[in-house]
């Protein structure tokens, strides 16, 4: 059986946020939309399907748990990496 599509959006700002924040969540269609709409803004994407379904179990709005400090660093730390290379 083959699972549907998830896709979880985060958003950081250090002087406003304690952590990463969940803004946006969703399977199937809405995983593809959220998907879409970061790609036509220039949003890096990640696919990590063990913390994108952690990820999703989070209300939008909410800072993400401290347990998932640690995937979250790396993922953006491989983000910021592959910006300064391509710039």
């Amino acid at each position: 059986m083959m699972k549907r599509k998830k896709a979880v959006a985060l958003r950081y700002h250090q002087e406003q946020d304690q952590a990463p924040r969940v803004v946006a969540s969703g399977a199937g269609y809405l995983a593809e939309k959220i998907l879409e709409i970061a790609q036509k803004n220039g949003v890096s994407i990640r696919e990590d399907r063990v913390l994108a379904e952690a990820l999703s179990l989070i209300e939008p709005g909410d800072e993400i748990p401290e347990e998932l400090y640690l995937a979250v660093a790396q993922i953006l730390v491989e983000i910021i990496n592959a910006d300064r290379k391509q710039k």
